[in-house]
């Protein structure tokens, strides 16, 4: 495969699996009451915070996880319970985190966790990267996969940038009632990532059991 053809795959496979229209809605509920100078460099910030994380383990990933002890379906559960701790008060309509998030507070920065991570950066896009990296098969290729991630960052930002727009025509009845839905796909997001993380560990756990 040449670089252009495998710099392609990248992008399509990182765009797809960090899906920028699904973050966005969450975005949104993150940051109504910032400023649209405060939204973009939320923006930028978490869009840069994915980027660096992917970068990361796309070039010592397997090390790091090795190091540290982690697997990929430890790292999947921690990012669910993230989600569930940041969904529950938006679908009880008791969104506080939301509300008083200060952007220039660093402690109270949504764009480091969850945006950043692991809403953008999450476990598939880090796997992702990880296996993307291990076809790489030359320093172009390699080049190519930089690209390409940065290419699907670039355009995760264009997407957050321009939700808040789209959205504020809702009004505040609809901002509420978006928030409760919005509530309800960042829980199933949570389940979802607890369910991808428990599922190969119970059944490693049912293998061992019927080998014994």
């Amino acid at each position: 495969m040449n670089a252009l053809a495998f710099g392609a795959l990248c992008f399509s496979s990182l765009f797809t699996v960090i899906d920028p229209v699904a973050a966005a809605p969450v975005f949104v509920s993150l940051t109504r009451t910032q400023s649209r100078a405060q939204v973009k460099r939320l923006a930028a910030r978490a869009s840069l915070v994915a980027l660096a994380v992917l970068l990361i383990f796309a070039v010592s990933g397997a090390f790091l996880f090795k190091l540290f002890g982690i697997t990929i379906d430890a790292f999947r559960i921690g990012g669910g319970i993230v989600f569930l701790l940041l969904g529950l008060p938006m679908m009880s309509g008791n969104d506080a985190h939301a509300q008083d998030v200060d952007a220039g507070d660093t402690g109270n920065d949504p764009s480091v966790v969850p945006l950043g991570v692991p809403l953008i950066g999450g476990p598939g896009a880090i796997t992702t990267v990880m296996l993307l990296m291990g076809q790489s098969t030359s320093a172009v290729h390699t080049a190519a996969l930089f690209a390409a991630l940065f290419a699907a960052l670039l355009a995760t930002f264009g997407v957050l940038l321009v939700a808040p727009v789209v959205l504020s025509k809702l009004g505040r009845s609809g901002t509420q009632l978006l928030t409760k839905v919005m509530g309800l796909i960042v829980v199933v997001i949570g389940v979802q990532f607890i369910v991808d993380g428990v599922r190969p560990i119970a059944i490693e756990i049912v293998r061992s059991a019927k080998t014994a």
